[in-house]
């Protein structure tokens, strides 16, 4: 999705959420009402993260290949602690995209974030590995995510999870993205993704919370392999 098409849908969310109050207030009762839709969407994540784990399977090791190839002591698969469903903490799984000391160097990186808000993005970060830089760009770094899709503690669609240092910067309205169970894709990778800053990112995901339906989670996923062939500013 182009900036311009990110920023009329971020003008939309504003238009909506302006109807329900200046700082939208979500109400946890009314978001987990919703049960017979969530009880179909958990039976949908497993089956489609069993398949798409099965499906991809050539793809992780030509990716865990070339992986090693650039970097042999370092591991193919990186993981890291997460905020998911009501700030529950989780262990999210990632192809590895970064140099082996990457969490290190973060300090010294921190004053070039590149957007504003609990979020940090930097474009040339040297920490990104040259396969890194890569699979980052047609988001197959994702791709293992599916297992936290497959055990039940992210969904295919939802908000991003967060990381702990960055939901310590959480206001209580920024914590509505909290929710609901966090996905591997959402609103904000397919409206723009670093295009989109913190706040209108938090913005999207509370639309996403108002207005998730089955229908809308389907068109997400249509739309997340589209960015996947014609990347929308990943990196």
């Amino acid at each position: 999705m182009s900036e311009r098409r990110s920023q009329h849908l971020i003008n939309r969310v504003q238009l909506v959420t302006a109807q329900v109050d200046d700082r939208t207030c979500l109400s946890k009762q009314k978001v987990n009402l919703h049960k017979g839709y969530c009880y179909t969407k958990r039976c949908l994540d497993a089956l489609l993260s069993a398949c798409g784990l099965i499906a991809t399977s050539p793809i992780f090791a030509v990716v865990a290949i070339a992986i090693k190839i650039e970097d042999p002591a370092g591991p193919v698969f990186f993981s890291q602690m997460r905020i998911g469903t009501n700030g529950k903490q989780f262990r999210m799984y990632k192809f590895r995209s970064m140099a082996t000391d990457a969490e290190a160097r973060l300090e010294a990186l921190i004053k070039q974030n590149e957007v504003e808000g609990a979020m940090f993005k930097m474009k040339d970060d040297p920490r990104i590995t040259r396969v890194g830089r890569l699979i980052r760009k047609i988001s197959v770094d994702e791709l293992p995510q599916l297992w936290n899709v497959l055990n039940g503690s992210m969904s295919l669609v939802g908000p991003r999870p967060c990381l702990p240092r960055e939901y310590a910067q959480y206001t209580e309205y920024d914590k509505q993205r909290l929710l609901v169970k966090p996905g591997c894709t959402g609103l904000w990778q397919v409206s723009g993704r670093n295009h989109v800053g913190f706040m209108d990112m938090v913005k999207l995901d509370i639309y996403y919370i108002q207005h998730r339906i089955l229908w809308f989670d389907m068109k997400i996923m249509l739309r997340t392999v589209g960015v996947m062939i014609f990347p929308n500013a990943a990196y």
